[in-house]
């Protein structure tokens, strides 16, 4: 289910226990703040141009939902806040031909009890469909979260390797199969 950016507000809830849920646990081990702070910065994100959101419902049509995915259009300059600084010092000068400008996927988040059920990919299909029309969106995941990885090379996204002696850190850079620079970002 699409979600248009001024019906976010009326979601939020939803998101946020989701985001709660999937991201408190492991692999990723958020604080317990972490979602009142996703939800300040959903306020925001909600702003951003080309901002998207998608939710899916509880399965058993009551209140709630299992999943969600959020993105937006990466703005030009690159940000230095969150984790930009970490992907522009790995990306070098590829930085801006790979992801200014291009949708960026920023939360993908499912709830333990949905994974296994396709419900991942289909929220990832339905955020990204026509979110770029050249093909260009990306995402970050860490690699301590090895099913996360995993998932997206399941789905044909490319790894974008690090410049020579970057320090490739826990961050990992992906780029959908169809962007065009997919063909160069792994050996």
């Amino acid at each position: 289910m699409r979600i248009h950016r001024s019906n976010v507000t009326e979601r939020a809830d939803d998101l946020v226990s989701v985001y709660a849920d999937v991201f408190t646990a492991p692999p990723w081990n958020e604080p317990a703040d972490a979602a009142p702070a996703f939800r300040k910065r959903l306020d925001a994100d909600r702003l951003r141009p080309g901002f998207r959101a998608v939710l899916a419902p509880a399965r058993d049509g009551g209140p709630g939902a299992e999943g969600f995915a959020t993105g937006w259009t990466t703005p030009d300059p690159f940000p230095t806040d969150r984790s930009y600084a970490r992907v522009a010092a790995q990306l070098g000068p590829r930085l801006g031909p790979l992801l200014v400008g291009a949708f960026e996927v920023d939360e993908l988040a499912v709830r333990s009890r949905a994974r296994g059920t396709g419900l991942g990919r289909r929220l990832l299909a339905a955020l990204c469909d026509g979110a770029a029309p050249d093909g260009r969106v990306w995402l970050l995941t860490a690699r301590s979260a090895p099913d996360a990885v995993a998932f997206y090379r399941r789905l044909g996204w490319h790894e974008v390797l690090p410049e020579p002696g970057a320090d490739p850190g826990d961050l990992v850079a992906f780029l959908a199969p169809g962007h065009p620079g997919s063909a160069s970002a792994t050996p």
